[in-house]
């Protein structure tokens, strides 16, 4: 989990109280700072074997001890962590650039191998348009494969897109192991909009910042899916 260490570690003298915590059933919003967001992930099995560390006084901690939840092996609780991290991050709009996922894996994956880990809207567009393509999914739909192909397809890659949920269930590290040449673009607005990541191996940062509060809230409450959520502004950092 070298990553989230990393970025707890760059965020140690940025704590702040956590004023509310929405964990809804796609998306979970953190208000301390700033509204982070993070997808809702939960683990399989009986409700009560998947609870929440100190439910009912989560609000009671501070930002820095509930962003720690992102190392937790609780799904739930892993996407509160990744949602609180986003809270804290200073997103610098003057260092991004007006691309999203589909148009930067497009320039960059023209006439070679990509692949892309998750399935996204976008998807079928992006098949269409690079020969050498393929998708790693979870949860498979129509020409997808499945997430244990990761091993024999991206070391054949020249460009891979990673979902952000991968902090979430701490499979990261591991798809970027296995990334030896690639472009690798972060996607999705569980990302951190956050400069560490190239540290890594990242070359784009492509997420969301939330620009009204009352609005994620809202429509994260009512059950919307990402393209149904308002308040929201998308943001690529791309390392110089």
């Amino acid at each position: 989990m070298k990553i989230l260490d990393d970025l707890l570690l760059n965020l140690k003298r940025n704590d702040y109280p956590v004023k509310s915590v929405h964990t809804c059933v796609f998306w979970t919003a953190v208000i301390t700072k700033h509204c982070g967001l993070s997808s809702t992930f939960r683990d399989e099995g009986p409700p009560h074997n998947r609870g929440v560390r100190d439910v009912g006084n989560l609000t009671y901690k501070t930002a820095l001890k509930l962003a720690e939840y992102a190392k937790s092996g609780s799904l739930l609780e892993a996407s509160i962590g990744m949602a609180t991290i986003n809270s804290l991050i200073e997103v610098d709009e003057s260092k991004c650039v007006e691309k999203n996922a589909f148009e930067i894996l497009l320039e960059k994956g023209e006439g070679k191998n990509v692949a892309v880990v998750g399935h996204f809207p976008w998807i079928p567009k992006l098949r269409e348009k690079i020969k050498n393509f393929w998708v790693l999914e979870q949860r498979l739909r129509e020409g997808d494969l499945p997430a244990e192909e990761a091993e024999r397809i991206l070391p054949q890659c020249d460009v891979v897109g990673i979902t952000g949920t991968s902090f979430i269930n701490h499979t990261l590290e591991g798809l970027l192991s296995l990334c030896r040449k690639a472009y690798i673009v972060m996607i999705g607005p569980t990302t951190p909009l956050s400069p560490i990541l190239f540290d890594h191996g990242i070359d784009a940062i492509c997420g969301a910042k939330v620009i009204d509060p009352d609005k994620v809230i809202r429509s994260i409450s009512e059950g919307a899916t990402f393209k149904e959520v308002t308040g929201v502004k998308l943001l690529t950092l791309t390392k110089t």
